[in-house]
Formats: structure tokens, sequence, C-alpha cells
């Protein structure tokens, strides 16, 4: 028999190539829909730019270049001093060193404030998910039911119980109240999040012996770097950004950046300097920004992966 009638031809591959080639020209091809998309995404990005814009350039202005109006034009002398007189000049109340002192004391509040929900959420979230105990849904009912009492109503409360106790207007005060308030929340991502693992992967491990602990700090939490992060997303932009806690509870001598911040723009007294009020306040967003840019990729992956998933 002769290898001509074994081995088939291959003509085929050059139609397949002849039909997907004007397919892809036909989908890039701008079509009215897509040319609508591009402008709305246009105008949405435009939309949320140009505050920022106008603060970047009011504080590179002299309050002389203010004066003269065109609050969308460059600045002429552009300036640093502005952004000198916000971070360690400005009054913020009694003491006039800028708000460097409110920036520590969130980090300080931050920090702990962080750490803390995102680890016991993560315990929580893997115990009601693996290990299931007596009651556990009625006990996750009654958590998520605190997620949705305003925090308002929860304020006087916890002042008197933090007055008997003794730690009101302290560090761990604040911290208290921001576990608090934070763990509903951790809980469901995490809780979400471990019910979307393979139930075989833990059963293999109770197999190999291991215990609570040990399945959790060795199996579990080395694999939840995306819903990780996108707790600490959430968690530090709720406490940087945070006014009435900060200023209830963390005392004078912890106040936040942002309630400094307030004192700084509402101030009445002497001359409003708007390219300070504008520096300051681009301070204070940078944590946040810089948080959401270099972690936005994971915070994507955190929620395809089913942290936020019902």
């Amino acid at each position: 028999m002769k290898m001509e009638s074994i081995v088939p031809p291959l003509p085929a591959a050059a139609p397949l190539a002849a039909q997907t080639t004007p397919a892809r020209r036909a989908r890039r091809r701008w079509t009215p829909a897509r040319i609508g998309l591009y402008v709305f995404l246009l105008g949405a990005a435009l939309f949320f730019l140009l505050p920022l814009y106008v603060m970047i350039v009011t504080s590179l202005k002299s309050m002389d270049e203010i004066r003269q109006g065109g609050i969308f034009a460059l600045p002429l002398a552009p300036t640093l001093e502005p952004w000198r007189l916000a971070w360690s000049g400005v009054c913020t109340g009694a003491a006039c060193d800028g708000v460097r002192t409110g920036f520590w004391n969130s980090v300080a509040i931050t920090v702990p404030s962080t750490i803390l929900p995102i680890l016991l959420g993560a315990v929580n979230g893997y115990a009601l998910s693996f290990w299931r105990p007596r009651g556990a849904n009625i006990l996750f009912g009654i958590l998520m039911a605190g997620a949705f009492v305003p925090v308002q109503v929860m304020i006087y409360p916890l002042v008197r119980v933090m007055a008997l106790a003794g730690i009101f207007g302290s560090l761990p005060a604040i911290v208290l109240v921001h576990l608090v308030f934070g763990m509903p929340v951790m809980t469901l991502l995490f809780r979400n999040y471990y019910c979307n693992v393979p139930h075989e992967l833990f059963q293999a491990a109770r197999i190999d012996g291991g215990g609570f602990w040990r399945i959790f700090l060795q199996v579990m939490l080395p694999m939840s770097l995306p819903v990780v992060v996108v707790a600490a997303i959430m968690q530090v932009t709720g406490v940087w950004n945070d006014y009435i806690l900060g200023l209830v509870f963390a005392g004078r001598d912890n106040m936040p950046m942002m309630v400094q911040l307030n004192n700084v723009i509402n101030t009445t007294t002497g001359v409003r300097q708007y390219n300070v009020n504008m520096a300051a306040t681009i301070l204070t967003a940078l944590v946040p920004l810089a948080l959401y840019f270099f972690s936005g990729r994971w915070f994507v992956r955190g929620i395809a992966a089913g942290a936020v998933k019902g």
C-alpha cells in the first residue's frame, strides 16, 4: 500500500485561516457601539480625574495666582511651599506642626486595626466553612446583623463601656472599635472565599493528622493571598478615611489624619489658604491611592476567586 493512500492531505488549514481573518478584522472595526463605549469611558475618566487635576494644580500655585482666577490653568510659577506647610507648618488646632503628626497617628491606628480584623476574620471564616460548630449558622447570622447596625447608634454605649474599662481616649480604644466594626465584613469575605475551596483538600489534611490550627496556618492561610489583599484594601481604606470614630475614641494625643485635615480646612481663623488645603487633602489621600495602585491586580483576582460571592 502506498503512503499517499495512508496519510490524508492537509489542505484544510488554509480555508480555516481564511475564515478566521475576516472575523478578526470585523471585530476590530469601529462600530457605533464601540465608539460610544470609548466615549463613555473617556468621559467617566475625565469626570473623576478633573477634581484631582484641580487639586494638584491649585496646590502648586501661590495665593496671589489663585486669586487671579483660572482654576483650570497650569501654575505660572510652581512652588512646593504649600506642600511643606501642609506637612509640617499648618495649624491643626493648638499646635502648628502640620498633618505630619496625624499621619503617624493614622499609621499607628491603621496597622493593628487592619491586621487584627483580618486574622480574626480569617479564623472565623475558616471555622464557619470547614469545622461548622453547633449553631454556626445562627452565630453567622447574628454577626452579619451587627454589620447593619449604624455606627452612630453604637457610639454612646461604646463610650460608656470604654470609660468604665479605663481605656477611653487611648490607642487601644480606637483599635478595639475598628476591630469590632470590621469583624462582620472580614468574616463574610473569608467565609465566602473558603466555601469555594474544595472540601476534599480539608479532608486530606485531616487524614494526614492536621488539627484546627495546623490546617489553618499551613494549608488555608497560604492560599488566601487574594482575599487577604481584598480585605486589607477594604479595611485600610475604611480605617484611614474614618473621621467620626477617630474623633470620639482616639483621644487628643492620637487624633488621626482625617480629623486634623478637617481642622485645617474648616478653621475660621486667619486667611484661608486654598493651596495648603489642597496639598493637605492630597497628602491625606495618598495612602489609599497607593494601596489601590500597587495591589489592584490582587484585588481583582480576589473578587474573581469568590471573595464577595454569596
